[in-house]
């Protein structure tokens, strides 16, 4: 690995702290991938670092509304590192499918090099974080992934379809890939329902 951090003496634990800080600093790299999505403003793209820090927060503000018990702080960590696969893969449109489908291969190649900046038993117990975000098989990651997909979302309405429209598309990709939300909080499923319709009406969103 190569670091801009200087060298520690090499005993076990000053080795590990460089590799925890180098592992800080390269993760500050989230911050330069920018996401389709604009800010709440409607100004600019949102990017990585600002997207998982809302969702962290919005899993800890909504948490009453998942379906099932959830670890809120398990889910809380396993939204601030569901995207650092990013740093290395870059972002991909939600509805561009055909895209998301190659995403994976890549990211898989990431997660391998950024996991294993840390050291052993940090990289197992955040990578576990990541693989069970993505295999969505634990109420936790179900909440999470949810959130993941209302955040975007709850964006594009508030910039009034700004990024939707940019990009072509329609109310019925916007149904399909969000109603997984359902599968965590029906309420909050309700919520991005509501959104999506009025979306509709105010011309902002095309059926």
């Amino acid at each position: 690995m190569t670091s801009p951090l200087p060298r520690l003496p090499d005993d076990g634990a000053d080795e590990r702290l460089r590799r925890q800080m180098y592992f800080i600093v390269e993760m500050d790299r989230l911050k330069t991938i920018l996401r389709t999505a604009l800010t709440e403003r409607g100004t600019r793209r949102e990017n990585d670092a600002e997207h998982s820090w809302h969702v962290a927060l919005m899993a800890s503000t909504l948490a009453e509304y998942s379906d099932r018990k959830i670890d809120v702080d398990r889910v809380v960590r396993m939204l601030l590192v569901h995207d650092l696969v990013e740093i290395d893969a870059g972002d991909v449109m939600i509805y561009d499918e055909a895209t998301r489908r190659a995403q994976r291969a890549r990211e898989l190649v990431a997660a391998e090099r950024i996991f294993n900046l840390l050291p052993a038993d940090q990289a197992a117990e955040l990578r576990g974080l990541w693989d069970e975000f993505e295999a969505l098989e634990s109420a936790e990651a179900l909440y999470a992934k949810a959130l993941d997909r209302l955040q975007p979302l709850l964006l594009n309405y508030i910039s009034r379809g700004a990024a939707w429209r940019e990009h072509g598309v329609t109310a019925a990709q916007v149904r399909r890939i969000n109603s997984s939300i359902a599968d965590a909080s029906p309420r909050l499923w309700d919520f991005a329902s509501c959104l999506i319709e009025d979306a509709v009406k105010r011309g902002w969103l095309p059926e």
